[in-house]
């Protein structure tokens, strides 16, 4: 792996700018994008740099702005590993920007998951515990206690993340490329993607039929049960699919999609459906 210190005077204030940059992933959140805007935020350094035609640089801004959500401790190395990958397509010709965002889409739930049982379930009642036994004591230093011994740590990784992810997606993507693993490595990380996208959708997306066959006022047949006979999350996988459908064929904005299934909410708990 590259040492951080073989980073070029540039390359150091670019990555100080993203990681400052990069506490505003959650400032602006979108039910369509999330963080999306933060991460192109912190992203733009780094663009105005490697790229010096406007149509590259807006390709690269489009890019940046696909849906994103993952722990903030990993952000800063997770947008390395990004900017190292957008350098390696300002310098090459040939080099498949799909990998880009398949990438960044198959990591960040990983590093979530990670970053959250870390983080928020272990690190943060740790702190909590040892504050709180300061605060029972009388201790008017406690919460100053609670939040250095959880930032800390959190900033540490945070600042050293982001030079990490850098100097490592520079070795590594470099080598991907000329070995032509590059392609292997864009198609696993978009069936790593789109898996996570569908475990979100089964998470995310719920929907219970409540309208039953009812016989002389006697449920005889219960709609829902039957459907999870037949495939659990039914309904919730096919309005996903029609959404999806409506979005990328239909040209329908995401807004428009989310009014359309509120009202559609409403009017199915009006009606007795769900």
């Amino acid at each position: 792996m590259a040492k951080s210190n073989q980073l070029t005077k540039e390359e150091k204030k670019l990555l100080r700018q993203m990681y400052w940059r990069s506490f505003t992933l959650y400032a602006a959140v979108t039910p369509a994008k999330q963080g999306a805007s933060g991460v192109s935020y912190s992203m733009q350094p780094f663009l105005n740099t490697f790229y010096d035609d406007k149509e590259s640089k807006r390709q690269a801004m489009k890019r940046q702005m696909g849906y994103f959500n993952t722990n903030i401790a990993f952000l800063p190395f997770l947008l390395g590993v990004t900017a190292s990958m957008e350098k390696e397509n300002a310098q090459r010709e040939n080099f498949n920007e799909e990998s880009i965002s398949a990438v960044k889409a198959s990591l960040m739930g990983p590093l979530a998951g990670i970053g959250d049982s870390l983080f928020w379930g272990v690190l943060r009642v740790i702190a909590a515990s040892i504050a709180l036994t300061l605060a029972n004591a009388g201790n008017i230093l406690a919460p100053i206690v609670f939040l250095l011994f959880f930032n800390v740590p959190v900033q540490f990784i945070r600042w050293y993340g982001g030079k990490i992810g850098y100097t490592l997606g520079n070795q590594y993507v470099s080598d991907l490329y000329e070995s032509g693993m590059i392609n292997v490595l864009t198609r696993a990380a978009s069936i790593v993607g789109l898996v996570m996208v569908g475990a979100m959708t089964s998470d995310m997306v719920e929907f219970t039929l409540d309208w039953n066959m009812v016989v002389d006022g006697e449920t005889v047949l219960e709609s829902q049960e039957m459907l999870d006979q037949i495939f659990v999350g039914l309904i919730p996988l096919a309005v996903t699919l029609f959404c999806f459908w409506l979005l990328k064929k239909k040209g329908v904005s995401v807004n428009w999609l989310i009014v359309g299934v509120i009202v559609a909410s409403i009017l199915c708990a009006a009606a007795g459906i769900a």
